[in-house]
Formats: C-alpha cells, sequence, structure tokens
C-alpha cells in the first residue's frame, strides 16, 4: 500500500468515544440558588476524518465533534448539547471542551479544561476539567464548575470505541 492509498483508507475513517464528567457547579449571583450544585457531561466525541484530525496543517487538527447532554443541576437536565473537544497538548498543555446547550429558553455556553497537561502529571490532568457555563445572549457567566473523569467509569470508556465511515 503506497502512502498516497494509506492517506485516502484515513480520509474515510472516522472514531468516537463516550466520556462522563462529573462533579459540582456554583452558580453566580443571581442565576441561581448558592451553594454547590451536581454537575455532569456524557458526551460522544471523536473525528469524522482521521487524516485531516491527525495533520498539523489541517484545521481539523485534534478538533472532535462532539454531542451529548448535559446536567447543571438547578438549571438543567440531560439537556442536548453539541461542540468541540480539542486537544491542545504540544502549544497550549490544554484538552478544551466546548458546548452549547438550551435550558430554560435560553442559549449557554459551556468550556471547560483540562489545564496543564504534562507527562508527569497526566493521571490527574486527564480526570480534571474546570468549567465556566456563560449565557449566549449576554456573555454573563451562569456557573463555574470542577468535573472529574471517574476512574471506574473507565471500562465502558474503553468499551465505547467505535471505528466509523469518515467523511
Amino acid at each position: 500500500m503506497s502512502l498516497l492509498d494509506a492517506v485516502n483508507v484515513l480520509n474515510q475513517v472516522g472514531f468516537s468515544l463516550t466520556e462522563t464528567m462529573t462533579g459540582e457547579h456554583e452558580f453566580e449571583s443571581p442565576f441561581g440558588p448558592a451553594g454547590r450544585r451536581f454537575f455532569e457531561f456524557k458526551v460522544r466525541w471523536g473525528p469524522r476524518n482521521v487524516a485531516a484530525w491527525a495533520n498539523p496543517a489541517s484545521e481539523e487538527f485534534g478538533v472532535h465533534q462532539l454531542e451529548g447532554k448535559v446536567t447543571v443541576e438547578g438549571l438543567c437536565q440531560d439537556a442536548p448539547c453539541e461542540g468541540t473537544l480539542e486537544l491542545h497538548y504540544l502549544k497550549e498543555h490544554k484538552i478544551r471542551y466546548r458546548f452549547g446547550f438550551e435550558a430554560q429558553g435560553k442559549r449557554f455556553q459551556f468550556v471547560g479544561e483540562k489545564v496543564n497537561i504534562q507527562v508527569w502529571n497526566l493521571p490527574v490532568a486527564h480526570t480534571t476539567c474546570f468549567g465556566r457555563i456563560t449565557e449566549v445572549e449576554t456573555g454573563r457567566l451562569v456557573s463555574t464548575s470542577v468535573s472529574y473523569f471517574r476512574l471506574k467509569t473507565l471500562p465502558g470508556f474503553v468499551g465505547s470505541f467505535r471505528v466509523s465511515k469518515g467523511t
């Protein structure tokens, strides 16, 4: 198989995984009651085109499409969400989740980051996500969160791996 043949195959292949991040959030005044509340998102993410995803010259490099559900206690339960998961290992040492969802007749955006990704701290950096929810229309901060990839969910995460026909 030539290199061109291999690239053509990769252009036709994608993959996906389902990940659950669970933790707590806290509303900013006046958006909700004070105190820590349950927060969770369960999303399926992955590239639709492995060749573009793995190519540093591509706009799709390290970017995964994402869709799933988010629960923000006091705001929504299992609200559909969609956006991207961006791997910025080399330049920013981050993984960034960015998705939108609707609740109570308004649009919101969640941006969460796993930060300080270094070889020596992968177990912590890959399992802790610091997030912010903003109201799309006004840009106002609604809530801040810390969520975790629980090791007990690892078998389901690994078992969710699927290869798909690419774009």
